[in-house]
C-alpha cells in the first residue's frame, strides 16, 4: 500500500518465464540459467529496494502476480503499458507523477547497483530537474525527474542498442540534470562471466 509522500521509485520487471527474457544472455548460458539469474538479480532487487521509505512500484510485462515475492504490502502492482519501452515508462511516470513529485525508474537487473545508488539519486532530484545512471553499454540504468518528463525522453530511440544514452543526454541538455556512477548491466555472458557470485549459474559453461 502506498504510503504519502513526494518520492516513488518504478521498478520495471518482466515476469520470469522459461524461454521469455533475456534473450541474449541465454543465446550463450542456455534458457534455463538465464531464467535462474534473473530470478536472482530479481531478488537483488528487492533486497536494495524493500527497506526505502517511499513509495515503490512494480510494474510487470505481461501481468500481475498477486502472491509473487514481491510483497504486496511493500510494493504497490501494476502492468506495464504501451508498444515499446519507451511508451511503457513514459505512462508509469505520468502515473506516478499523479501523487508524486520526485519519480524514478529501474530495470530489474542491476547486480551492480544497491540502496545507497537509489537514496542518493533522490537526494538528488532535491536539487535537479532530471537524474540518469548511465550504463557501461551506452545505454541507462537509472532515470528520473522532478515533477513532470523532459519533453522527447522516451521517443526516437533505439532500445537496448548503445546509443540511447547519448541520445537521452541530448533530450536533457536544457534541463538541470545529475549524473550518477556508470554501471554494468546484465545483458550478455561477458557481462557476468568474471564475476564470482554468478560463477555458479555458469558451471555448465
Amino acid at each position: 500500500m502506498s504510503t504519502k509522500n513526494s518520492d516513488c521509485l518504478i521498478i520495471f520487471t518482466r515476469n520470469p518465464e522459461l524461454g521469455k527474457g533475456k534473450r541474449r544472455l541465454a543465446a550463450t548460458v542456455g534458457d534455463q540459467a538465464a531464467l535462474e539469474i534473473y530470478s536472482f538479480l530479481l531478488e537483488h532487487t528487492r533486497k536494495i529496494t524493500k527497506d526505502l521509505p517511499l513509495t515503490k512500484q512494480v510494474w510487470y510485462s505481461e501481468q500481475v502476480h498477486q502472491n509473487d515475492a514481491w510483497d504486496a504490502i511493500i510494493y504497490d502492482k501494476d502492468v506495464q503499458k504501451g508498444e515499446d519501452l519507451g511508451l511503457r515508462m513514459e505512462n508509469a511516470f505520468k502515473t506516478a507523477f499523479e501523487n508524486h513529485d520526485h519519480v524514478i525508474i529501474i530495470g530489474s537487473d542491476m547486480y551492480d547497483m544497491n540502496q545507497a545508488d537509489l537514496e542518493k539519486a533522490f537526494q538528488q532530484l532535491e536539487t535537479h530537474d532530471a537524474v540518469i545512471g548511465p550504463a557501461i553499454d551506452g545505454g541507462y540504468y537509472l532515470l528520473g525527474f522532478t515533477k513532470k518528463l523532459v519533453a522527447g525522453v522516451f521517443v526516437n530511440k533505439e532500445w537496448g542498442t548503445e546509443t540511447v544514452l547519448e541520445k537521452t543526454l541530448q533530450d536533457l541538455k536544457n534541463v538541470n540534470y545529475a549524473t550518477l556512477d556508470a554501471r554494468n548491466d546484465v545483458d550478455y555472458y561477458e557481462d557476468i562471466k568474471d564475476i564470482p557470485v554468478f560463477q555458479p549459474f555458469l558451471k555448465h559453461i
